[in-house]
């Protein structure tokens, strides 16, 4: 996998391709976690003659001795001879006076040094996407650059002739290629680049050739021309080029007849094995085998280390039953908290308006007949 540089500040969502260690402690000094006085624990309750104030980003001079406290801002360090800090909502001022009328824990409101992270910390691993939080520790250690593996680049080879393209007016018997539009949208979303390839034709020639370009990047993903029809030709090409397949049908619906595979040597024109998935052409088979097995393909060779399903659990608002033998994925309504689901109505996997409609899918198990209202479920993120 390569690896390239970039500024830390436009690695959201990129993998981490380095370990990131804390250049000191953090926090570096022992901090204040309250707007209050700095005192010592043993001399409250008590009166407190109020020798200063220490504001975050200074440092106080003195030391805190027996009947002093010094007014203290969060995130300030904490004088030396001060072992605790009491709110400010718990004191009474009055002139250089601090009237505290309760106890204090030795500690109380003080982050210790070093208590976040010690110098030389690991605190980043390899293999990590970056978020907000991951960027934010990379700021605070000092990190302006970072580096990332290269996000890898997907072709996207529709084929078919009943398709069309998009802005492309239709005749009556074709479509229009809402696949590669939604393949080039969930191929970003997994950090891939994606690269759309003009629609390949139900023959030989026309499909070779864009699969001889499309091995060029480093994943294939073909929507279409792998069921056992007579114009389903892309295994018959893929094996030509010296395809390996490593499966080519699998136990779910919609998604039945997924192929996954790779081409090594002469037909590699790098000579580097390069996979390859050919997805069935219905576009909700296309999406829901992408999210199952393409998505963690990208992922991987990104650096990612443990790929997620994004699968959670939620709670059937009404009856299921389906027929069992396969595992299904059904467009469905997930509720805005997470915690119900309702199935969405379709009329079978080429139902775009439905799959717009849905916000995830259900996940419903084989060997399983019936669901009542009220029982949970596993749901598959969109």
């Amino acid at each position: 996998m390569d690896i390239e540089s970039v500024a830390a500040a436009d690695a959201d969502q990129r993998v981490l391709a380095e370990q990131i260690r804390a250049d000191r402690d953090y926090p570096p000094f022992p901090r204040s976690a309250r707007d209050g006085f700095a005192i010592r624990a043993a001399d409250v309750p008590g009166v407190l003659r109020v020798i200063g104030e220490v504001r975050a980003g200074e440092t106080f001079r003195r030391s805190v001795h027996a009947g002093n406290a010094v007014e203290i801002m969060t995130g300030a360090p904490v004088p030396e001879g001060a072992d605790a800090v009491v709110m400010i909502e718990h004191t009474r001022r009055e002139a250089e006076l601090a009237k505290i009328g309760r106890t204090a824990k030795v500690g109380e409101n003080i982050t210790p040094r070093g208590a976040e992270a010690r110098g030389g910390d690991v605190l980043l691993e390899p293999g990590q996407r970056l978020g907000y939080a991951e960027i934010a520790l990379l700021a605070m250690v000092g990190h302006a650059h970072v580096q990332v593996f290269r996000r890898p680049r997907v072709a996207i080879l529709p084929t078919g002739d009943e398709i069309v393209e998009e802005g492309a007016q239709p005749g009556a018997a074709q479509i229009r290629n809402s696949n590669a539009a939604a393949l080039a949208v969930q191929v970003r979303r997994a950090g891939g680049v994606p690269q759309i390839f003009p629609i390949a034709r139900d023959n030989d020639e026309s499909t070779r050739g864009l699969v001889s370009r499309g091995l060029e990047a480093d994943l294939l993903l073909l929507s279409g021309g792998v069921s056992a029809g007579k114009y389903d030709v892309v295994e018959r090409v893929l094996a030509a080029a010296g395809g390996e397949f490593l499966f080519d049908r699998v136990l779910i619906q919609p998604g039945q007849p997924v192929v996954f595979g790779r081409v090594v040597g002469n037909g590699s024109r790098d000579g580097v094995a390069k996979f390859f998935f050919g997805l069935p052409g219905n576009p909700a088979s296309t999406m829901v085998t992408f999210e199952i097995f393409a998505r963690a393909a990208i992922e991987k060779m990104q650096g990612l280390a443990h790929p997620p399903l994004r699968l959670l659990r939620a709670s059937l608002t009404r009856e299921l039953r389906h027929k069992p033998g396969l595992t299904r994925f059904l467009p469905a309504r997930l509720s805005a908290d997470g915690v119900t689901v309702e199935p969405e109505p379709w009329k079978g996997s080429g139902d775009v308006v439905a799959l717009a409609r849905a916000n995830a899918f259900l996940m419903v198990e084989s060997d399983r007949e019936s669901w009542a209202a009220g029982d949970d479920i596993r749901v598959l993120l969109k």
